[in-house]
């Protein structure tokens, strides 16, 4: 493609990278807190009108209070015994991003699914935006069509692309 094209990275290009090391002991001590399940003094890391974006399935949420109501508590309710694992963590600036796994229990009701005992594997994308010590935006993808496999229910009804990589079915031609 040759020609004009959108602005790319307008929320980080002006970052200051004096500050990639407080923006990591800020998610260091914000993943130790959710490892503890902290959910009363969260607000330890977090903006009081912070924005948390999420993909479907997550939902929005504004605010450290909504935050609490409606991602912690039921999240902590639907799945115990859950550790976060970060498989990497990127800093630049007052951004940071991680990639990695919670692994937990499933005691508690999700999306439709009563509890069934099984541990899972939950996989994420998280991206943050740290101003004076505190986060004030977490952009979040949750893999949830892959816990909801974990738990039984296929939501793309066996018509994932893994069928291609199964060999089930063949890429039409270009």
């Amino acid at each position: 493609m040759t020609g004009a094209r959108p602005q790319q990275a307008l929320l980080s290009r002006d970052t200051d990278l004096s500050r990639t090391e407080s923006t990591r002991a800020v998610i260091e001590g914000m993943v130790d807190g959710l490892n503890d399940h902290r959910i009363a003094d969260i607000g330890e890391f977090f903006s009081e009108g912070f924005g948390w974006h999420g993909n479907q399935g997550c939902g929005n949420k504004t605010g450290l209070r909504e935050f609490q109501d409606n991602w912690q508590k039921p999240f902590q309710a639907a799945f115990g015994d859950k550790v976060c694992i970060d498989e990497a963590r990127l800093y630049m600036g007052e951004w940071a991003a991680a990639f990695g796994r919670q692994e937990a229990t499933h005691h508690g009701p999700f999306m439709g699914i009563a509890a069934t005992g099984k541990r899972v594997t939950i996989r994420y994308m998280d991206f943050w935006k740290v101003v004076d010590g505190k986060i004030v935006d977490n952009w979040v993808m949750v893999d949830f069509p892959h816990v909801l496999a974990q738990l039984g229910r296929d939501v793309f009804n066996d018509e994932g692309w893994e069928a291609f990589d199964r060999g089930e079915k063949v890429p039409p031609a270009p």
